[in-house]
C-alpha cells in the first residue's frame, strides 16, 4: 500500500464529510464544537447497538422459535 494514496484518501473522506454537513463554512470553534457532539453521537450510537441488539436479537430467536414448533423443554 502507498502511504501517500492513503493519506489522500483519508483527506478525500475528510473533505466529503465537510461538504455533506456543510460544516467548511463555520469558522474554526464552531467546527470543534461540532465536531465534537458529532463524534459523541456517533460513540453513544455504536454503544448502544453494541450493548442492547443482541439482547434483542437473543429475544427475538426465542419468540420465533416457540412460534414455528419448538418443542418446550418441559414437553419432552
Amino acid at each position: 500500500m502507498d502511504v501517500k494514496r492513503v493519506k489522500d484518501y483519508i483527506c478525500w473522506l475528510y473533505y466529503q464529510y465537510l461538504l455533506v454537513t456543510c460544516s467548511y463554512v463555520l469558522e474554526p470553534w464552531e467546527q470543534s464544537m461540532f465536531h465534537t457532539i458529532t463524534v459523541t453521537v456517533v460513540a453513544m450510537v455504536v454503544y448502544t447497538a453494541y450493548v442492547f441488539v443482541p439482547i434483542h436479537v437473543r429475544l427475538a430467536l426465542e419468540f420465533f422459535s416457540q412460534i414455528f414448533g419448538a418443542q418446550p423443554d418441559s414437553a419432552v
